[in-house]
């Protein structure tokens, strides 16, 4: 493992950030109809990489449950009501044991958002009216949704190394508060103290307790703000090769620290590079299983649903340990 630096780099400012959307650019990289991005970085090779770090077969959700309870964080809240339930049939004392029962439901979710584990897909975001590889915004239509980079281009899903790094735990403490920013050279100390790299191909989980807090104490309101990675560490990840990218946030701090431009690691990571996001994860059960190996590293396989024309997924990430 290369040494961390260890040092702060300087913070860029607004205008250096924006030219991280030519730096950093993705755009050609896998041909001019590529709709990958960074899940190219995903290869066979890289798949039996990670089955090799299997060692107790131990599987563990990396999402938290889909519910219709309101939250100060909770945009629009999800639909779920049944289409048929087993009431009446308890109830009726003549039943015969050929008589059709069964129940069903309906559900409906806005999952982009602050509260659902979701995967963007890199129709989701746009700036100045294109998205990943040059394409126009206006493929993302009101009739048909996505019609280029569709969620659906992840059909065969993703199954690679995942690499958890800690930083709640690596700075002591139960979660970050809203506004902290994680930098660059905090992520290389925590790979030096547990032992791993972050390598091209790999999803990068990033942990910093936000979810802890939202599921112990309770859900802030959005304006609140929220911990997360600063802009500097986009460069890294570019240099990395991260495929993807989760946290139990939503990546970038907020306040992002740049008042014309929020968001940045979802407007060029997205749009730019190509990197694919997976929001509001649950990292607290992996996050356990981690501490009591002493291992980082783990097998992860990410099946999105199949939504013809859909700018993202609800996800249930399974981490293999």
């Amino acid at each position: 493992m290369e040494p961390p630096t260890g040092k702060p780099t300087p913070l860029p400012t607004e205008e250096e950030v924006l030219r991280y959307a030519s730096t950093l650019t993705n755009w050609g990289r896998w041909g001019k109809d590529d709709e990958l991005g960074t899940l190219n970085l995903v290869t066979p090779e890289k798949r039996l990489q990670a089955v090799k770090l299997i060692r107790d077969g131990i599987s563990v959700s990396c999402s938290w449950p889909i519910t219709t309870d309101p939250a100060p964080d909770v945009t629009r809240t999800a639909l779920h009501y049944m289409t048929g339930s087993g009431e009446s049939f308890a109830l009726d004392p003549n039943q015969q044991p050929w008589s059709q029962q069964d129940s069903g439901d309906f559900i409906g979710i806005a999952f982009h958002g602050y509260s659902i584990t979701h995967v963007d897909a890199l129709s989701h975001v746009f700036m100045q009216a294109k998205m990943y590889n040059n394409r126009s915004s206006a493929a993302v239509t009101v009739r048909q949704g996505a019609t280029e980079c569709s969620i659906d281009v992840l059909a065969n899903g993703v199954v690679t190394k995942g690499v958890l790094l800690d930083v709640a735990r690596h700075r002591g403490i139960p979660w970050l508060e809203p506004g902290e920013a994680i930098h660059p050279h905090e992520l290389e100390r925590i790979e030096e103290e547990q032992a791993v790299r972050v390598e091209e191909g790999d999803v990068l989980m990033v942990r910093t307790g936000h979810q802890r807090y939202r599921h112990e104490v309770g859900p802030r309101p959005v304006s609140a703000g929220l911990p997360g990675l600063h802009a500097t560490c986009l460069p890294w990840l570019h240099k990395r090769g991260v495929a993807m990218l989760g946290s139990d946030a939503i990546q970038d701090v907020q306040p992002s620290g740049y008042p014309k431009f929020m968001q940045p690691i979802h407007r060029i990571g997205i749009v730019h590079m190509g990197l694919w996001l997976i929001d509001n994860c649950n990292l607290e059960l992996i996050g356990d299983q981690c501490t009591s190996r002493k291992r980082w590293d783990f097998m992860i396989a990410i099946a999105t649903l199949r939504i013809r024309g859909g700018t993202g997924s609800p996800v249930n990430p399974i981490a293999i340990v």
